[in-house]
């Protein structure tokens, strides 16, 4: 019984991880084993990489409701510490959109928790 190779799924197989790797440099763009292994190694760094933007997000926003509670003369551990007390439950996102761009309306908020 001759060899049976199902040459349709391996030729996708190996277009996809072709086209993945379609605008790299070299023998990673067209060299197969190449290819495959800077392919994995590009969907890791992205996988991590959308880890670390909401980390780097955070961190931006806590630095923004910082600076704008600093110039009422409080700080930020204090700021959400007394949030808390008062039962506001607003994010850091929302808090920091409000910092930079409605200051008179974070101001408002700032004197309601003092």
């Amino acid at each position: 019984m001759p060899r049976s190779v199902n040459a349709v799924a391996s030729k996708a197989r190996r277009k996809r991880i072709l086209k993945a790797a379609k605008g790299f440099y070299g023998k990673r763009k067209n060299v197969l084993t190449v290819a495959k292994n800077v392919v994995e190694k590009g969907l890791t760094y992205s996988y991590v990489g959308r880890k670390l933007k909401k980390r780097e997000y955070r961190a931006l926003w806590i630095a923004r409701i910082n600076a704008a509670v600093r110039e009422e003369g409080l700080t930020y551990s204090e700021f959400i510490f007394k949030l808390r007390q008062k039962g506001i439950e607003l994010d850091r996102k929302v808090l920091a959109d409000l910092a930079m761009n409605e200051a008179e309306s974070f101001k408002k908020l700032i004197a309601s928790v003092k």
